[in-house]
């Protein structure tokens, strides 16, 4: 039986994030950030199966929330409940918010923001299929250094907003998906993954511009 081959994944030290400024929960200023982060002299590709329990790095991961307003002008955002064979066990069962995943050395060499775009459109691709066209910005960072998933995570959150809400899964692993209210999201909110429990919180504050 042959072996799955190694994935390096992009990553800065736990220590360039405390000298940038370590927080916990949502930060909106991706100016003060992102230069830094995704500056090749600090990233580089380093085994996932490694660093997934090593809190002395921080992996790089887009969080990608969709976002479709009605005819009224009522913001509505897209949701999904990870099944119960996704990989990363610690988030099965959960709800989520957020579409987005590691960035692979197979989405460029030098592990900057061209990797970077490269690896969140990919994770997008593999993930959901989005009928119509969409717009995306950078809104802000997640940091949750309250369970071990998040220790060794820092999540860049995007913005899509989408033409029209017909958004498919193509991950048996993602089920249960459609677009609701925020006030219907907030209402299950303990059935969220703690970065979308963040994001809605952030979301119901006016914090993602």
């Amino acid at each position: 039986m042959s072996e799955l081959p190694q994935e390096d994944v992009l990553v800065v030290p736990r220590a360039l994030f405390d000298e940038v400024g370590a927080f916990q929960g949502f930060c909106g200023d991706t100016a003060a950030y992102l230069p830094v982060l995704l500056d090749p002299r600090h990233t580089s590709w380093r085994p996932r199966a490694s660093v997934e329990e090593d809190p002395s790095f921080k992996q790089l991961i887009p969080y990608c929330v969709l976002a479709w307003k009605d005819a009224a002008g009522a913001t509505h955002y897209f949701a999904y409940t990870r099944g119960g064979g996704q990989s990363e066990k610690r988030l099965r069962a959960k709800r989520s918010v957020g579409i987005g995943g590691h960035i692979s050395s197979t989405d460029g060499e030098h592990g900057d923001d061209t990797s970077y775009e490269a690896g969140m459109r990919r994770e997008l691709a593999e993930e959901i299929a989005i009928a119509g066209g969409w717009q995306g910005r950078c809104v802000g960072l997640i940091n949750d250094d309250s369970n071990a998933v998040g220790s060794v995570h820092l999540g860049i959150v995007h913005i899509l907003e989408v033409e029209r809400p017909e958004v498919a899964s193509r991950e048996s692993e993602l089920v249960e998906c459609g677009f609701d209210t925020l006030a219907a999201l907030l209402a299950d909110r303990e059935r969220f993954e703690s970065w979308s429990q963040i994001t809605l919180d952030a979301l119901a504050e006016g914090r993602l511009g």
